[in-house]
């Protein structure tokens, strides 16, 4: 009887362990721009995630969701040439 108890007991943290955690930014309204300026996607680079775009409000420069095998971060939004996509001149 004993080791039943010990076997339950060991086994609820195990199950715990199993249980989806939902963000809380996939619930309520979207973190990323709603519309685009066209401006923007006609000059930013290919391979980049124009769905999930945030400004940055630290330099004003674009960012974009990349989802990677790891991780999931936003990286800086980038022109064809290179350059970070802005909204203002940087100082």
């Amino acid at each position: 009887m004993k080791t039943k108890h010990i076997l339950l007991i060991c086994a609820l943290p195990a199950l715990a362990a199993c249980q989806t955690v939902n963000s809380a930014a996939n619930t309520g309204p979207s973190q990323f721009i709603a519309e685009v300026p066209e401006g923007v996607t006609s000059i930013a680079a290919a391979g980049q995630d124009l769905s999930a775009l945030k400004i940055d409000p630290i330099d004003g420069c674009y960012t974009y969701r990349h989802i990677g095998p790891v991780e999931t971060t936003m990286l800086p939004l980038r022109a064809s040439n290179g350059r970070p996509i802005c909204t203002r001149a940087p100082s």
